[in-house]
């Protein structure tokens, strides 16, 4: 008996295999959210349909992944499942998938801020939870910022509690961190009267030089002035610092970040977060200052290194409070360059 054909006139195996090689999409550009069907058996038809659909020109055009931007390829669109979300690019513009997504978020939250602080601020109003009480808080605290402003009469808000001498962050900004540098000098000093009789002159004679060291460097209060220029500095020229992390560790793995010229809230926070001196001050640096002092005999002391270790951020890290670990160190000075290495004798000539 003979086989009967189906409606697609073919015979029924034949047909099934046809229909197999149609497959559908679902496709979008970046400059809509709006997304079309589209059946297709290759991708130069899926392109050439999507490109239609879109009114964009088709040889420039190419299509990737929505999820992650990888971009297809004949082969690799075999491999993709029915109604999947594809994104038409046009040359020039990227796209990485979600990462880009938040991104455009971002940049898109950032551009209506003001309306969203006060959409934010009605929330606050009628909320009595405490815990959506914080995150309203913080959240507003972060939008409500006024980075860009410098001067006092431009964000009258970051200066309140602080004397009227302080005409712009930057000029605050940098004498906070001389504040730190000068303590610490403060702690050194202190020391003085617990020096042996016998080497005390001396170790004020090396604290004389630091000061006057320290004088000339206005005591690093460039660390935290964004008005800097970059290496003198531990923030970007807007005024963000990240976290350096502890003392044992290359980075900070919780991405710790502030900006205290932001607004009043973060410029108070940023106070928490500490100059923490990778090897010790008191456990290590100031007693190998006395002991090598107490050794010298002839060698002359090498107080730029000790310097460097007290006051400069060749030994100084800037930590959240998180990252800021009181446990001992268990750190030393370097031997070799305690002392100033001794000059070899000019050879004479016979």
């Amino acid at each position: 008996m003979a086989r009967s054909k189906n409606k697609c006139g073919t015979m029924g195996s034949n047909c099934t295999s046809a229909e197999k090689k149609i497959r559908y999409y679902k496709i979008r550009t970046l400059d809509s959210e709006q997304k079309y069907g589209i059946a297709c058996k290759n991708l130069a038809e899926l392109k050439q349909k999507a490109c239609r659909k879109f009114q964009l020109d088709f040889p420039t055009t190419r299509l990737c992944l929505y999820e992650d931007g990888t971009e297809l390829s004949e082969e690799y669109l075999k491999t993709v499942a029915d109604n999947t979300v594809l994104l038409l690019l046009t040359p020039r513009q990227m796209w990485q998938g979600y990462v880009s997504d938040v991104e455009r978020f971002l940049n898109a939250f950032y551009t209506r801020q003001s309306s969203i602080v006060e959409a934010a601020l009605k929330l606050l109003a009628d909320e009595d939870a405490p815990k959506r009480q914080k995150l309203l808080v913080d959240f507003i605290s972060n939008l409500n910022e006024n980075i860009l402003a410098e001067n006092r009469e431009d964000d009258e808000s970051w200066f309140e509690g602080i004397e009227p001498r302080f005409k712009n962050k930057s000029n605050y900004m940098k004498y906070s961190c001389e504040s730190r540098v000068r303590s610490y000098m403060k702690e050194v000093q202190s020391h003085t009267d617990s020096v042996d009789p016998v080497t005390r002159d001396e170790y004020k004679r090396i604290i004389d030089a630091m000061c006057d060291e320290l004088k000339a460097v206005k005591y690093n209060g460039c660390y935290f002035d964004r008005t800097e220029q970059k290496p003198n500095r531990l923030c970007t020229s807007e005024g963000w610092f990240s976290c350096q992390g502890p003392f044992d560790a290359n980075a900070c793995t919780s991405k710790h970040s502030i900006n205290p010229y932001s607004n009043r809230e973060s410029r108070i926070l940023f106070s928490t977060w500490n100059l923490d001196h990778v090897i010790e001050k008191k456990r290590t640096i100031i007693p190998c200052l006395v002991n090598t002092l107490k050794e010298r005999n002839e060698r002359q002391v090498n107080w730029q290194y000790f310097f460097s270790l007290l006051f400069t951020k060749e030994n100084l890290k800037l930590v959240h409070i998180a990252c800021h670990k009181k446990t001992s160190h268990n750190l030393s000075c370097d031997c070799s360059q305690i002392y100033r290495k001794r000059k070899a004798p000019k050879r004479t000539l016979k």
